[in-house]
């Protein structure tokens, strides 16, 4: 089952939002993130909160779509009762779990709600992502004529020994399949991909970029797989069922795989994230690291407005009962002060492209840099600008980065 929600302060039982969170609104823009709790089967080394059929206890897939419809349309009251002027969504983003194991009528009901509440900007990013066996052609065609331009497949692997071992369930020779299927529609498609998962070798990964490659997505996301405490793959790995993943093999796979979409043409803008130009870079995503505003929408969904951030109770059960009484999923939330702010913006901000200004850092932070530059971690000229840039390596190594610009 999924870890514990943070501890923090309650959340208001109405949702009310303190009158700070006007403050500079006009420079922040808003995105919607719905939630969808439900997985075919839970994955070896999934911690999100996700749930099978034998775990919904109480709670029914059925309706989910008109509980997420009454949060969309309880946050566009809380927004308005807060006093910020209205917005329109720049991004919206269906994660999970697996939304597409909702019917599409489901999903078009959700985005709706979103495009009456608050309506979309023009060019709006409207992303879904997707199990490659849990659509077909029409499926992906409805998400289109619905407002969708984005779908995010998850392929994790194009070796079924490694899907194996991750226990994903689909067929790699459906990714083809499925990208032929999103672009016919009309939709930007992202593939992400795991690297680093126990037993996998360099000639699996360099067989899971080249089709990831042969598909000429227009991003491309690689995460390092994280043996989560908790998961069914830790609980393997400690009873020795199951190689612990080898860090040197997982950095080998990184830099492979940054140098091979290089050639190919994607531009890196996050430590694990990759786009055929500005334009197809994850929007959604980018809100997260930059500090823009988002509601989230769904159990255990997270939410930041103007410096408050607080987040759902996590069982389907228990938000539906919440939302069927009209009161606030909301289980916690903190208000942060302007030095937690300032440390999360350093600690988002390095692992982008662009960097931050090194007037963010403190002063131990800034006497930091020079240790960092001759360890070719951060760029020695853009340093020389003013600016925090990491080089190559120094993505690699973006935790111990962090660790020595904002030390405990």
């Amino acid at each position: 089952m999924p870890g514990a929600l943070p501890v923090a302060d309650p959340a208001p039982a109405d949702g009310a939002l303190p009158a700070s969170v006007v403050e500079g609104v006009a420079d922040r823009d808003l995105g919607v993130y719905l939630h969808v709790p439900f997985c075919r089967v839970r994955c070896g080394y999934c911690d999100f909160n996700t749930y099978t059929g034998d775990e919904l206890r109480g709670a029914r897939r059925d309706d989910y779509a008109s509980q997420a419809v009454a949060e969309v349309a309880q946050a566009g009251r809380v927004l308005e009762r807060a006093g910020l002027p209205p917005r329109r969504a720049s991004t919206v983003f269906f994660g999970g779990g697996t939304p597409t194991m909702l019917p599409h009528t489901d999903l078009a009901t959700m985005l709706h709600a979103v495009v009456d509440t608050w309506g979309l900007e023009a060019g709006a990013e409207v992303t879904t992502e997707a199990n490659p066996d849990s659509v077909d052609a029409e499926y992906l065609r409805a998400l289109a004529a619905a407002g969708f331009t984005r779908v995010s497949f998850g392929m994790q692997s194009a070796v079924p020994s490694v899907l194996a071992t991750l226990e994903r369930t689909h067929d790699p020779e459906r990714i083809p399949l499925v990208v032929a299927w999103a672009r016919e529609a009309g939709l930007d498609v992202s593939l992400d991909l795991i690297y680093g998962t126990p037993g996998e070798t360099l000639d699996d990964w360099t067989r899971s970029l080249d089709v990831a490659l042969a598909q000429e997505p227009d991003h491309l996301s690689a995460y390092a797989l994280i043996v989560e405490d908790g998961t069914k793959l830790a609980r393997q790995i400690r009873r020795g069922e199951v190689a612990q993943p080898d860090d040197d093999t997982a950095a080998d796979m990184y830099e492979l795989a940054d140098a091979r979409l290089a050639e190919a043409g994607y531009d890196w803008y996050e430590v694990s994230n990759w786009s055929r130009g500005v334009e197809h870079r994850s929007r959604h995503n980018l809100s997260y690291w930059t500090g823009q505003d988002w509601w989230g929408v769904g159990p255990g969904a997270h939410s930041h407005v103007g410096g408050v951030r607080w987040w759902n109770v996590k069982h389907p059960a228990a938000y539906a009962q919440r939302m069927t009484a009209g009161e606030s999923p909301g289980a916690g939330r903190e208000t942060l002060d302007d030095e937690t702010r300032r440390v999360e913006r350093v600690l988002l901000a390095v692992r982008t492209r662009d960097g931050l200004p090194t007037s963010d850092l403190d002063v131990t932070g800034r006497a930091a840099v020079a240790g960092l530059i001759a360890d070719g971690w951060i760029d020695g000229r853009a340093a020389l600008a003013g600016r925090v840039e990491l080089t190559r390596t120094g993505r690699l190594m973006a935790d111990a980065v962090v660790s020595r610009l904002l030390p405990a």
